[in-house]
């Protein structure tokens, strides 16, 4: 088998040395050997960096991604786990469309002021009522937002 060195394993992955060594570090992935001073890794790696960049991307963290790998660095997916990712991104893709519409509304509105503009008053204070949800405490609960 052709192990592949710390240089080549970013320019095949576009991870830079410094997160290379990071993620093994913390357990994300595993060099076999060194080569000099240079770190061997197999092959596989390059499957392990896309799925730790898919799982960035979701929103996962790097403890969450590294719960994710099995002893053998191969994928162990929590299925109800990444329903629940997929939910929350869902949450999110709705909340930013409806941003993305008051923006838009906003920026076309004909209302001689936007404070005039009964649209964007109501908006305003949806988005307040929003953002004053998700303001919690450590159990949970709503608190109100310091300024």
């Amino acid at each position: 088998m052709k192990f592949l060195d710390i240089g080549e394993v970013a320019a095949a992955s576009g991870v830079a040395p410094s997160a290379l060594r990071y993620y093994e570090e913390v357990g994300l992935i595993a060099s076999v050997s060194r080569h000099g001073l240079r770190r061997q890794f197999p092959p596989e790696v390059l499957l392990q960096l896309k799925l730790i960049a898919m799982g960035r991307s979701a929103g996962f963290s790097l403890d969450e991604i590294g719960g994710m790998f099995g002893r053998n660095g191969m994928p162990e997916l929590p299925r109800d786990v990444l329903h629940q990712k997929a939910d929350d991104l869902d949450r999110q893709i709705q909340e930013l469309s409806a941003l993305r519409d008051t923006l838009r509304h906003v920026a076309d509105c004909p209302a001689p002021s936007h404070m005039e503009c009964p649209t964007f008053r109501r908006l305003v204070d949806v988005a307040g009522k929003r953002g004053r949800r998700r303001v919690t405490s450590k159990d949970g609960q709503a608190r109100p937002r310091r300024g």
